[in-house]
C-alpha cells in the first residue's frame, strides 16, 4: 500500500518508466499458446502437456510478479522517481529559459561552428601571406644594401663625394669669415 500512495506522486517520467517495464516484461514473458507448447514436448501424453503448461503458465505469471516487485522495490531503494522527478524538473525550468533552445539543432551547429573555423583559418592564411610578402622585401632590400656595400666603385665614389663635400665646407668656411 505504501509503494502505491508513493507512486502516485511521482511524475510523467517515473509512470513512464514503469510502464515501459511491464510492457517489456509482458513481451519478454508471454507465455506461448498450448499448441505450441505441446509441440515442444511431443513425447508426453497430453495430460502431461496440459499439466506440464500450466505449470509453465504459472513460472511465468510467478516470474513477471516477482520482477515487477523487485523492480520497484530497487526503484523504491535507490529514489529513481525523486531523480527524476528533479530531472523533469530541470528540463522544465530550461525550456521556460528563453536562452536556452528547446530544438538546437546539432548539423547546424556543426555547420556554423566549421565555417567560423574555415573563417578563422582564412584570416590567419591572409596574415601569413602579409607577413611572408614584407619578410620578402625585407630580403630584397637588404640584398640590395649589401650589393652597395660590395662594391668598390660605389664605396669610391660615396668617398669622393664626402672629401668633395668636406673640401667644400672649409672653402666655403674660409670665404665667410
Amino acid at each position: 500500500m505504501e509503494k502505491a500512495a508513493e507512486t502516485v506522486f511521482h511524475g510523467s517520467k517515473h509512470s513512464n518508466l514503469n510502464k515501459s517495464f511491464g510492457q517489456c516484461l509482458r513481451f519478454l514473458l508471454t507465455a506461448f499458446p498450448f499448441e505450441d507448447f505441446s509441440k515442444a514436448f511431443p513425447r508426453f501424453t497430453g495430460a502431461e502437456q496440459q499439466r506440464l503448461y500450466q505449470l509453465y503458465v504459472q513460472v511465468i505469471t510467478s516470474l513477471h510478479e516477482n520482477l515487477q516487485d523487485e523492480f520497484e522495490s530497487i526503484c523504491h531503494e535507490t529514489q529513481v522517481g525523486t531523480i527524476l522527478d528533479t530531472v523533469e524538473h530541470f528540463v522544465e525550468q530550461q525550456s521556460l529559459d528563453p536562452l536556452c533552445s528547446q530544438k538546437t539543432n546539432l548539423a547546424q551547429l556543426k555547420h556554423d561552428l566549421l565555417a567560423s573555423k574555415k573563417n578563422e583559418v582564412r584570416s590567419l592564411e591572409e596574415i601569413l601571406d602579409k607577413v611572408e610578402d614584407q619578410k620578402h622585401s625585407i630580403k630584397a632590400r637588404i640584398k640590395v644594401l649589401k650589393k652597395k656595400n660590395e662594391d668598390p666603385s660605389v664605396t669610391a665614389e660615396a668617398a669622393e663625394k664626402l672629401r668633395c663635400a668636406i673640401a667644400n665646407f672649409g672653402s666655403y668656411s674660409d670665404e665667410v669669415v
